[in-house]
């Protein structure tokens, strides 16, 4: 593994989260904790760097705290497959913390194997993905959505909910769980994150985070970020190679990205500027957060590569890494098709979006690397990962997971209906005349109503 970046968060058990199955939790509880001397600290920093780049400015920003994962589903089933007394369950899973980062950073790790085996428990791949999302569809629970296979096969036909992340509609028994990810956010700004995570006494300040509240982030921004895997309509992804004149990474290979605004949520507020914002502004405004966490990467591929909104399908969220490089600073990668070819996006690039100071060049990922085998195999020892900053790394490293899960549900899918086949064959005597398969769906039931979400305790 790469020291530079590994992966918080990975939502690839589930195909990638869409808006309806993201949510947030607003305090200032969440906010950087801080001390005059650091905020000194902060200031002198500040001045310094826009003295030598005066081009830099100040800016809110949201910063991550912590998150959960909630799963709901009809019948929840046990080890020993009976179904639980409960007509609808909730599993909620062990609070993600940001406490620590590094390879040697043995806590985390088991944080986060537990995360991954516990939502493989919650998510069931039984039934056939694309059967029962048709058959949802035709009865109208479902509505459509725009989101193709990424970058192997034919589109996975992937649906999302209308308005309610728990669907009120009749569905086939054992349906995998409905995952719905709260994010915990406070606020902090471009600033804090150079007088912080990105300043020479980082790990000092992780020391005293620890030593002073238990927690080696509480006196770093971490501000969110957001970055955008984006796939041309010829199967080929996007990177743009930084400018000398941007903060960090300088001249390497990145996918579009950078961060959502409070501002944005904020427009329409008489007489807020930017640096009056208040998370108590945002917590009456959470969908609108969510909402511009989601439209902020199309809106930075809009910029940087200059590729309209409409060319763009709905992003999903494959996770969140960690960059170990700014002290684990987190950024959440997206998934976003294109309708436009390479050779398309590569011409509107060149006219020049309204951020084309922050890159020199555009680069195409060769088709190939699109086939799944050659994406696994792009890790550290291929010579394209040198030239890619870390914030691309890690998305690469959930690209890869997403490509990897949906190669492991198709083969399934082949496998099942090989075998149904082979079965149908068996029972056929060499004379018999043809029989038509007569498929019948289970008879559906009714979602219990959803039960409210207990709120989990910071530490």
């Amino acid at each position: 593994m790469d020291s530079e970046v590994s992966v918080l968060l990975q939502c690839t058990a589930w195909g990638g989260l869409l808006e309806p199955q993201v949510q947030v939790e607003l305090s200032a509880r969440f906010n950087r904790r801080t001390e005059p001397a650091l905020e000194r600290h902060i200031e002198e920093v500040w001045i310094e760097r826009v003295n030598r780049e005066p081009w830099l400015f100040n800016g809110a920003k949201f910063r991550l705290h912590s998150y959960s994962i909630t799963s709901t589903s009809l019948t929840c089933m046990d080890g020993a497959g009976d179904k639980r007394d409960s007509p609808s369950c909730i599993h909620e899973e062990e609070e993600g913390l940001q406490k620590t980062a590094g390879s040697a950073d043995h806590g985390r790790s088991n944080v986060l194997t537990h995360q991954i085996n516990e939502i493989n428990k919650v998510v069931h791949e039984q039934h056939n993905d694309t059967d029962l999302i048709s058959y949802k569809q035709r009865a109208g629970y479902l509505r459509p959505a725009h989101t193709p296979s990424l970058g192997i096969g034919p589109p996975s036909g992937r649906s999302k909910t209308e308005t309610q992340p728990c669907l009120q509609g009749d569905v086939s028994e054992g349906e995998a769980p409905t995952p719905i990810l709260t994010l915990r956010l406070g606020l902090t700004c471009y600033r804090d994150f150079l007088g912080t995570n990105w300043s020479q006494r980082s790990e000092e300040l992780r020391q005293r985070g620890e030593a002073e509240f238990g927690d080696p982030l509480a006196l770093l921004a971490q501000p969110l970020g957001v970055g955008g895997v984006l796939c041309t309509s010829d199967r080929k992804v996007v990177l743009i190679r930084r400018s000398q004149k941007v903060a960090e990474a300088r001249g390497l290979l990145d996918i579009p990205g950078g961060h959502p605004e409070p501002k944005a949520v904020c427009e329409g507020l008489a007489g807020v500027t930017e640096d009056k914002i208040r998370v108590e502004m945002l917590q009456q405004r959470q969908e609108a957060v969510v909402r511009e966490l989601f439209s902020s990467v199309s809106a930075e591929i809009r910029d940087e590569v200059n590729v309209p909104l409409r060319s763009l399908g709905e992003p999903m969220l494959m996770g969140i890494a960690l960059n170990h490089t700014s002290a684990g600073r987190p950024s959440a990668e997206f998934y976003i098709s294109c309708s436009l070819t390479s050779a398309e996006v590569q011409e509107l690039y060149w006219k020049g979006g309204v951020e084309a100071h922050e890159s020199t060049d555009i680069v195409f990922l060769r088709e190939k690397f699109c086939d799944l085998q050659e994406v696994l195999q792009l890790d550290q020892h291929s010579p394209l990962w040198s030239e890619l900053c870390p914030s691309a790394k890690g998305a690469v490293l959930l690209y890869q997971l997403m490509l990897s899960n949906q190669q492991d549900r198709s083969n399934q899918s082949q496998i099942s209906l090989a075998s149904l086949l082979d079965t149908i064959s068996s029972q056929r005597s060499p004379c018999s005349p043809p029989r038509v398969l007569n498929v019948q769906f289970p008879t559906p039931q009714k979602w219990a109503p959803c039960s409210q979400e207990k709120k989990l305790q910071p530490r």
